[in-house]
């Protein structure tokens, strides 16, 4: 008997694996693995979803009319150049979709987020990755890499999971020297935590052309990964594209109510943004001290470098055996590191004091 086969793109990615959140026989766990912003959501996003919850008979508003307009305003942003959709990563793969396929070709930084070599794959695109310099995306190995099939460039900028971040000099130069057929699309999910003076997250870039894509998320500094929501900044004919493409109820009538009181939340971003900034300066120097190499970062972690993969291994289960969950990097070729959240001030604590013991152990 036969049965049904998928196509051999399917085959050619292995599955997305999340942070784990749980430790066997272990009672608290500190999860320091899916960089989820500190504090979790504001409590006016909990009550919307509550309050919510009596209209959940009610298909949401496919557009996003409201929502749209409350990104808008706090961003400073026309709400008609922007696409709602569940998670940013939704909006990353039907980008890809759209423009991708079959014999086309994908650029991105050979340690740029994965769901851009899983969803370009899965389109059928060819992946190519471009080599870093000192974990920094490099403007001119991406450039090297574009051909005639190439139609689509992405960047992670902070980068997840080096935390690293392209000037905006590079950015546009990277925008100037690609041909005006090739869309860069410019992953700021971590944009929030950045105080870099001039750096907006690609806005200018997308308001300058026809062929830049800016993509945010609520997961991070918001604190609503759970509620999967991200969106996209675009012009008017992109935007066009993805309203085709999307599903027609997208985003859930409860996660569209916690961003909006999210968003009218006085003080959130600036209170995280200043938390982030100090705790990982203290966290960056205490692992230092301890003697470890921790990378610059722009986003809410920090990339911890051991050496040797065998001694990232040893350090994750230590820690593990502390209750203390961080993230392995090998599968963006990084064995011998290990990425970990900036937590609360404890979370944080206690995290340098283990790797501390580690290294001393």
């Amino acid at each position: 008997m036969s049965a049904p086969v998928a196509r051999p793109e399917v085959f050619s990615v292995a599955s997305y694996v999340g942070g784990e959140s749980s430790i066997p026989g272990v009672a608290r766990v500190i999860k320091l693995s899916s960089n989820e912003g500190a504090f979790g959501p504001p409590p006016a996003a909990m009550q919307a979803m509550s309050g919510i919850a009596a209209e959940l008979h009610r298909y949401p508003d496919g557009g996003m009319a409201r929502l749209r307009a409350a990104i808008g305003a706090a961003y400073g942003l026309d709400p008609a150049k922007i696409v709602c959709g569940n998670g940013s990563d939704e909006l990353l793969s039907l980008l890809i979709q759209a423009y991708g396929g079959p014999g086309t070709a994908l650029i991105m930084s050979a340690h740029g987020f994965s769901i851009y070599e899983i969803a370009g794959k899965l389109a059928g695109c060819l992946v190519h990755k471009a080599p870093e310099r000192e974990l920094v995306a490099d403007v001119d190995a991406i450039l090297a890499l574009v051909t005639p099939e190439t139609r689509l460039v992405f960047l992670a900028n902070p980068n997840n999971p080096t935390g690293s971040l392209l000037p905006d000099a590079e950015l546009a130069r990277l925008r100037a020297g690609l041909p005006e057929q090739v869309l860069l699309v410019i992953d700021a999910a971590y944009a929030e935590y950045v105080e870099l003076p001039g750096y907006d997250g690609g806005i200018g870039l997308v308001d300058a052309g026809e062929n830049c894509v800016m993509t945010r998320t609520f997961s991070k500094i918001w604190g609503l990964g759970g509620a999967r929501l991200g969106w996209a900044y675009a012009p008017p004919a992109i935007v066009d594209v993805l309203n085709r493409m999307r599903p027609p109820f997208n985003v859930s009538l409860t996660a569209a109510a916690a961003a909006m009181a999210a968003l009218a939340t006085p003080g959130w971003v600036e209170h995280g943004r200043a938390h982030n900034t100090q705790a990982r300066a203290r966290l960056a120097a205490r692992l230092t001290q301890a003697g470890l190499r921790v990378h610059p970062s722009e986003g809410n972690f920090l990339l911890v470098d051991f050496t040797t993969a065998g001694r990232a291994t040893a350090a994750d289960e230590f820690l593990r055996s502390r209750g203390i969950i961080v993230r392995r990097v090998a599968s963006y070729g990084l064995p011998h590191c290990l990425r970990v959240t900036i937590g609360t001030d404890e979370e944080c604590g206690l995290l340098a004091e283990a790797l501390n013991a580690f290294v001393h152990g």
